[in-house]
């Protein structure tokens, strides 16, 4: 019952609102007080009452939003805790009795509970790819064309190690009346001819060259309908006269690895948006409880036990200024502090746990990718923390082996535009296709904004264990060819901007690799 109070009385005080004993009383003794004091902040803090009004909350104003809303206290989660990893972790047990204010009114607070003192946990945790101070551009012409000569040049070493390439050549090499072409070649520009076929402009460092992709032949034209500007492929085609009919498409792909042995967990979260009003603070805290052992069932309390390592794939806050009237969707309204908030919040999972945190479109890092690690300037206060890292966007991480690749995945936006039956639900197809292309963001110049370094760290050199993705709010995996493909969903309710594209977001679920198997948790 004395956590359950501080629990309470800590929620008020992080937003400079005091309860009268008898406002006290009244939310205690509610079926689900935890709840309902989310709610109830969230309503004090709207235009209907003033900073004075907050000074101290009276019991006259808990009964007017009690009535105001219908009752919240009755939407408890009122979940058993079953034991399939797919229902709720149980809810702490209620109250049986209410202790008066005065015992848990000046309970002293500590800021992070268990980041006192550094774990002794030995890790075997690298860095392999962060560029986070790898940026050179100038936003030169030159550079442009150095980023682009880089991604080339990257995708055609990949792609001519295979059989059907090995003879390749480049379009100045071409020789009159050749018939057969083998060539790796830049996608310029996709067209769609009166008869519907796909007549698409190629390029490479020698070149430009128009093939024509028929709409006869059902497999090549599906390849075709795939194909985005500014990726790299390798082309098989015949010339027919002046014209150029393509035979078959050849992406660079991944090749299928081998499981590694884990004998230990990896969280993934993403797109926590602390500092919104939306963000789910109780559907987090049940999570911290969870990974600090403290609730859940013997398979979940398992899990909890081996998880080492938390990755966080980007938007960890809300952000200010980062769309239209963000600032009226915000409960925290000055980015530093919302990334004290997301310290507090993170101060209170279990030191032996490494978190690693990664940069998405929210965060106070550039908006260009790649980005930069989120700087220390706007959230010493994770700095301070022992466990936490911090990465780029894109970045890659060794796990005791296990190579994590983070992207945030900002590009799902232009890959839905772009491609026929692509879309935010079925994220996991989308990842499957960057990794075919070997690229994270290959469309240039459209909604995501792609830096022009004079190397392209978006191209993937290396296939990795895992890929982990976020942004869409949308959880999903799938395994291709070895590879954990992972989106990891969001602690934020549905937003107004996914209203209108009718994007449902999946709040609260956790995805887990518990030694080597993918298990999904619900704290919502």
């Amino acid at each position: 019952m004395v956590l359950m109070s501080q629990k309470i009385l800590k929620k008020f005080a992080k937003k400079g609102i005091n309860l009268s004993p008898g406002a006290y009383k009244k939310i205690i003794g509610l079926d689900d007080p935890v709840n309902f004091s989310s709610n109830l902040i969230v309503k004090l803090k709207s235009d209907k009452y003033k900073n004075k009004d907050l000074l101290s909350i009276k019991e006259e104003i808990v009964d007017d939003l009690i009535n105001s809303t219908n009752n919240m206290e009755d939407k408890a989660d009122k979940s058993e805790n079953d034991t399939s990893l797919n229902n709720k972790i149980a809810n702490d047990s209620k109250p049986t009795n209410n202790p008066e204010p005065e015992e848990v009114m000046n309970v002293p607070t500590t800021k992070f509970k268990r980041n006192l003192e550094k774990a002794n946990v030995k890790y075997d945790f690298k860095i392999i790819q962060d560029t986070s101070k790898k940026s050179y551009t100038s936003g030169e012409i030159d550079n442009l064309i150095a980023y682009f000569k880089s991604r080339y040049e990257k995708i055609h070493k990949i792609l001519s190690k295979r059989p059907e390439l090995k003879t390749c050549q480049k379009i100045s090499e071409i020789e009159e009346g050749q018939n057969s072409l083998n060539l790796i070649l830049m996608v310029k520009d996709i067209r769609t001819t009166k008869n519907g076929h796909k007549l698409i402009e190629f390029e490479d460092e020698t070149g430009e060259i128009p093939i024509l992709f028929s709409n006869k032949d059902e497999e090549i034209f599906k390849g075709a309908e795939r194909l985005v500007k500014d990726e790299v492929v390798g082309i098989v085609a015949e010339k027919n006269g002046d014209l150029a009919i393509a035979k078959s498409i050849i992406h660079p792909d991944i090749h299928r690895i081998s499981q590694k042995s884990m004998d230990f967990g990896i969280v993934f979260l993403s797109d926590i948006h602390v500092g919104s009003l939306t963000f789910l603070e109780d559907s987090f805290l049940k999570f911290v409880d969870w990974i600090n052992c403290e609730t859940g069932n013997d398979e979940q309390l398992e899990i909890a036990n081996s998880i080492k390592y938390l990755i966080i794939g980007g938007d960890i806050v809300d952000g200010v200024g980062i769309y239209p009237n963000q600032e009226k969707e915000l409960a925290i309204k000055d980015v530093t502090q919302q990334y004290d908030e997301a310290a507090r919040l993170l101060g209170n999972i279990r030191s032996d746990i490494k978190i690693i945190i990664a940069p998405g479109n929210h965060d106070a890092s550039r908006v260009a990718e790649p980005q930069p690690a989120v700087p220390e300037k706007y959230a010493k206060s994770l700095y301070e923390l022992d466990n936490v890292e911090f990465i780029s966007n894109p970045g890659v991480v060794s796990l005791e082996g296990i190579n994590v690749l983070i992207y945030h995945g900002r590009s799902f936006d232009d890959m839905n535009m772009s491609i026929k039956g692509f879309s935010h639900d079925k994220n996991d197809i989308i990842m499957e296709e960057l990794l075919k292309k070997r690229h994270l963001a290959p469309i240039y110049g459209e909604r995501t904004p792609l830096a022009s370094e004079l190397e392209d760290y978006l191209v993937i050199d290396e296939v990795p264990d895992i890929l982990h993705t976020g942004h869409v709010h949308i959880n999903r995996y799938k395994k291709y060819n070895g590879v954990h493909l992972i989106n990891s969903g969001t602690f934020q309710t549905q937003t107004e901007f996914q209203k209108i594209y009718n994007i449902v977001p999946t709040p609260g679920e956790v995805p887990v690799l518990y030694k080597g198997k993918y298990k999904l948790l619900k704290f919502n």
